[in-house]
């Protein structure tokens, strides 16, 4: 087994991220003809060399002329911040490729004003919710306000057993109705053109849809609208961690929300909304086990490494180190020193030994924070097949995929049996019994500089070995999930991080068990109409749009009780179908909201059967 060292390995300069704002000010302020312009300035300014002095990152248009990105802080947060020497600046295109060509900056880097929104709950000093004002103190202050009442107007009653009515539920105010249209409409104009159609123009209109929700008070919507620029941009610079799943999954969240948002209330609402981020709570002392490390790359330019630990009641904890970069910092921040405390532990090291920490500050999902009262030191670790380590395999393989399902970790502890491999579209998967529930293995990254998809191939050698792994939970009709750690298969106590660490040929058993054919079910065909659901995403609304006879899938969606399934695809396929004429025989434009409404439709209905026969195949 060998270890990738991304400390020797060198990359070009990266562009600072910048702000989604700042990106759809400067492609708005191009001329129409510029902007039929853009994505080849694009592509012509991704390939200049570019170098950095400070905080400042130069590229190199031709000999004379220099596009300047200045990022003090880390990202570019406004227009004056991106300066070219040419002639036709500020108004030039060189800026707005520049931005374009960068990574999309955390919202947080922006700044905005305050939206407008509900006043927050009363906190005490501790950041707990105040307590409420009791019912004897209502009742005293009504007394009091009665008795002066009464002073004043003698003769005057007050009725008895008065109720206060009920308060009105919270519900969207009217900028955040119209942000909400506007990640709607720049949503659907991104379904119908679909990834080849998504330039640069489409791609700003989404960024300036999500400032403008951002600055509503909807996070959530912002965040989201975000990501889909994000799978956009991984896909049309094909990207080899672009997944198209991942781009109807952002795609289908943001349409989503921004239906919901103008007729939500109460608790719906706030789920819409979101919170712009996490806070830290103190959770006092930890004595914590390291599990396994990942790696972390991601199309909007960030890298680095999540560590996983346990405490001694089976709760996860991690420990990231995430920041803009390519895949050479995604392999060496194993090797870097985690930012917890004072502690010079390396994300591998931490993986396979133990942490004490004092003054821990943790989030909601179980991320250590990494301020300045805490403080760490190395602890021992322990075994996978240890206390207390051993606790998290013990749990049912149907209560944890009930776990996943329901919002909860979607991290699966599994002891499986490796029984060959299966060939599929995205590449081979690995065949393991689980318990007798027959499991197909992933890769968690397909990026070949990290070798989630080498590991599993030489895996596939080492059948009839039985190891304890940790995977993700992937929601599929069939049992599912992405390869994240294993035992060694050949030297006991060893683990072996499927995204860090390079197994070898001199790693596997010498006499691997024969080969067990994969599995065959029945399986429902809900991918007839996710296949559709796809293409239109992929290629967007025209795909759908010529003459085609859907009886023959209609009718085997029907014959499985897929009858709603059925009717969805039909009117996929009229909505996409749909052109009006008018008085004179011209063609009228598509209803695209139409068609925004039957994908959405077909795209939920997929993703809640999805996770109900993923429940159904783990046994949950």
């Amino acid at each position: 087994m060998s270890q990738d060292l991304g400390s020797e390995q060198r990359e070009s300069t990266a562009l600072p991220p910048v702000a989604p704002a700042v990106t759809a000010q400067l492609v708005a302020a191009l001329s129409p003809r510029l902007r039929k312009r853009l994505d080849a300035g694009i592509a012509k300014l991704a390939a200049r060399p570019a170098a950095r002095e400070g905080d400042t990152v130069r590229i190199a248009v031709d000999d004379s002329t220099d596009v300047e990105l200045h990022a003090p802080g880390g990202a570019v947060t406004s227009a004056e911040a991106i300066r070219c020497g040419c002639l036709l600046a500020p108004d030039c295109l060189h800026r707005a490729a520049a931005a374009s060509a960068a990574p999309i900056a955390d919202p947080e880097a922006e700044p905005v004003a305050a939206p407008p929104a509900a006043p927050e709950p009363a906190t005490t000093p501790n950041g707990e919710p105040a307590a409420e004002p009791s019912a004897a103190a209502d009742s005293g202050a009504a007394q009091a306000g009665s008795a002066q009442t009464g002073s004043a107007q003698t003769g005057s009653e007050e009725p008895a057993n008065r109720t206060e009515p009920e308060p009105e539920p919270d519900r969207a105010t009217p900028e955040q109705c119209a942000a909400a249209r506007a990640v709607h409409a720049a949503a659907t104009a991104v379904l119908e053109a679909g990834t080849d159609g998504s330039g640069a123009v489409l791609q700003a209109e989404l960024l300036r849809a999500a400032h403008t929700a951002r600055l509503a008070g909807l996070p959530r919507a912002a965040a989201t609208a975000v990501s889909v620029v994000t799978a956009l941009r991984a896909a049309r610079s094909a990207d080899p961690a672009y997944r198209l799943a991942d781009l109807v999954t952002v795609l289908r969240d943001a349409l989503s929300a921004a239906h919901r948002i103008p007729h939500a209330a109460g608790p719906e609402l706030t789920e819409l909304r979101g919170t712009v981020r996490q806070p830290y709570r103190p959770d006092g002392s930890l004595r914590l086990y390291g599990l396994f490390s990942e790696p972390v790359l991601t199309a909007s330019g960030y890298a680095g490494a999540v560590t996983w630990t346990a405490d001694a009641e089976g709760r996860l904890y991690q420990v990231s180190d995430v920041a803009p970069g390519g895949a050479a910092r995604a392999v060496g921040a194993a090797d870097r020193a985690v930012r917890v405390g004072d502690t010079a532990l390396t994300h591998r090291e931490l993986s396979r030994a133990g942490l004490a920490v004092s003054g821990a500050t943790v989030s909601p999902t179980g991320r250590l924070g990494a301020g300045a009262g805490v403080r760490a030191v190395r602890a021992s670790g322990a075994d996978w097949r240890a206390q207390p380590l051993d606790r998290l395999w013990a749990v049912p393989v149907a209560d944890q995929a009930s776990r996943a399902l329901s919002g909860g970790h979607d991290l699966l502890f599994l002891d499986v049996t490796l029984t060959g491999t299966v060939r599929e579209a995205a590449g081979d998967s690995l065949l393991a019994d689980c318990g007798g529930v027959p499991l197909r293995l992933t890769a968690a990254h397909d990026h070949p500089a990290l070798p989630h998809r080498d590991n599993l191939r030489l895996l596939a050698a080492a059948r009839g070995s039985r190891l304890r792994v940790v995977a993700r939970l992937v929601p599929a009709p069939h049992p599912r999930a992405q390869l994240l750690a294993t035992e060694h298969p050949t030297i006991p106590g060893t683990r072996v991080d499927a995204g860090l660490d390079r197994l070898l040929r001199a790693d596997l058993p010498a006499s691997p068990a024969p080969a067990a054919a994969a599995p065959t079910r029945d399986a429902a065909p809900v991918h007839l109409l996710r296949r559709r659901v796809h293409q239109a995403a992929s290629g967007g609304r025209l795909v759908l749009s010529f003459p085609g006879n859907t009886t023959a899938d209609v009718r085997r969606l029907s014959g499985h009780g897929l009858a709603t399934a059925g009717d969805l695809l039909d009117e996929l396929h009229a909505a996409a179908a749909e052109r009006s004429r008018d008085v004179f025989g011209r063609l009228l434009p598509a209803d695209t909201d139409r068609f925004a409404r039957a994908w959405l439709a077909a795209a939920r209905y997929t993703d809640e059967v999805d996770r109900a026969l993923c429940a159904a195949a783990w046994g949950a």
